[in-house]
């Protein structure tokens, strides 16, 4: 890592003169000598016009081929930015990710959908160990055109981290989060040292390297679970378990809830239960032999196409600030945080990862209308899904945000995905579009959900509040 790169051959080197054709992955190639590596499109979609596009087009045509020993390429235009080498890549990235494969169904109460945690099988550690590995190929390697600049990339700095995890309930979430820790920062060699008498000493578990995540239970704050004892949520969930929407989702739904009947083990058949439903099935369609064998494919798919249309009502709203969308409006503070922290010069901070369940998902692709230009992503994200908020820097010097999507195991690799129709929004864009949405402390998510007794609502007074009591209304005291 501390290894300076070897000099590039001349002919590369002289094609850093027209360096304005942004190309992280060529910085990479410098660094690591993989110049074979180069794909000869990396240059099309961002050479510019007039001069730059020749000598774009002489770039392009060069990095086509497989040899190295042409000779140099004649450019003399001078850029009108000047080039740097540690400008490229990115310069931070925050993360949301879904946890992995649970054992126990968890039950959710659909006129409160209050709920506790379940626990991490093998499986699902499997699928966040994977993770960790494919965000570590992604943003960890040198050679990655998404690599976080100055990120350590085999022995963690825990500065440069902020892990968060919630911890009510069962353990399925927390240890999603450490599980996907390993895959990012798997066992190090350096572990091994050598004492004064000469004895060679190796670190537990291969060189495992512990990376602190902060867990916060359900008690402590209302941040992860937002929803939970909130009133006016459930005052929502009441308007649509009466609502016209889930008595047509019903109705279609009707030949399907009959046909599984048999397969639920006495649980409630209604519409309005079926997430219940799906997540019984799912885990029995999983870990079952038996009724892996039993159950149709087809009625599984037909489980998940309910429970979806089912949860994208229950997490969005009509507003951006309505209280269905409250599963993401109190996670905003914590990314805009990390963010903005990010530009700071000071800051050390360059990764950032919050491990929740897929309530959030669903809430922030309303939101911010991503689920308008890519509808496929509505409704639950699967297991060890994850959302990038990347961080890089533009020519201008804009700090810009760019949202990407990796569904669970299916899909191979991050989507990007709109944010307001745009491919991306500068931070103080995307800030301005988003922050009058946020609930942002304790007291404030009292407010927004009328409660004034549960998770730490009862510290506050409310006797001016002048909703609470109008006729005594001098604001908060």
């Amino acid at each position: 890592m501390n290894e300076q790169p070897s000099n590039p051959p001349p002919n590369i080197l002289a094609l850093t003169s027209i360096a304005h054709v942004n190309a992280p992955i060529l910085i990479a190639a410098m660094k690591h000598k993989r110049w074979h590596s180069l794909p000869p499109f990396m240059y099309q979609s961002v050479i510019p016009t007039g001069q730059w596009r020749q000598c774009g087009l002489l770039l392009a045509r060069f990095v086509s081929r497989t040899s190295i020993s042409r000779p140099e390429i004649p450019c003399t235009v001078t850029p009108p930015v000047e080039y740097k080498l540690d400008g490229f890549g990115l310069i931070g990235v925050v993360l949301l990710a879904r946890h992995g494969d649970r054992s126990d169904v968890v039950f959710q109460n659909y006129t409160t959908y209050n709920s506790t945690q379940g626990y991490l099988t093998p499986y699902g550690s499997s699928q966040e160990y994977a993770l960790g590995q494919y965000l570590r190929d992604t943003y960890l390697d040198p050679g990655s055109p998404s690599y976080i600049q100055g990120i350590s990339t085999d022995i963690a700095d825990v500065d440069q981290l902020f892990v968060r995890a919630d911890a009510g309930g069962g353990n399925v979430i927390l240890d999603s989060a450490y599980a996907l820790l390993q895959g990012l920062y798997p066992p190090t060699a350096e572990s091994i040292m050598t004492l004064a008498n000469g004895q060679t000493v190796e670190a537990p578990l291969g060189g495992y390297q512990y990376i602190p995540v902060e867990s916060l239970e359900f008690w402590q704050a209302p941040s992860l679970t937002s929803w939970m004892d909130c009133e006016y949520f459930q005052f929502h969930l009441a308007r649509l378990n009466a609502g016209v929407i889930f008595k047509d989702a019903a109705a279609q739904a009707a030949p399907f809830l009959q046909t599984v009947q048999p397969y639920l083990n006495g649980m409630n058949n209604s519409f309005l239960n079926v997430w219940n439903i799906y997540d019984y099935l799912n885990v029995q369609y999983i870990h079952n032999t038996t009724f892996f064998g039993s159950f149709p494919e087809t009625l599984m798919q037909q489980a998940r196409h309910f429970a979806n249309i089912h949860e994208q009502n229950v997490f969005t709203d009509s507003v951006q600030n309505g209280v269905g969308q409250i599963p993401i409006r109190t996670l905003w503070p914590e990314i805009f945080w990390s963010l903005g922290n990010m530009t700071l010069p000071n800051s050390k901070v360059k990764l950032a990862l919050t491990e929740v369940d897929y309530k959030p998902f669903i809430s922030l692709f309303n939101v911010t209308n991503a689920t308008v230009t890519n509808p496929e992503i509505s409704g639950i994200a699967d297991y060890a899904s994850a959302v990038a908020f990347e961080l890089s820097q533009d020519t201008t010097g804009d700090y810009v945000v760019a949202m990407k999507f990796k569904n669970g195991t299916n899909d191979d690799a991050f989507k990007p995905l709109k944010m307001f129709g745009q491919d991306n929004l500068t931070l103080p864009q995307m800030i301005k579009a988003l922050d009058w949405t946020t609930i942002n402390s304790t007291i404030n998510w009292c407010f927004s959900c009328n409660q004034t007794i549960l998770r730490g609502c009862s510290v506050f007074n409310f006797s001016n509040d002048p909703f609470l009591n109008p006729s005594n209304a001098t604001g908060f005291a």
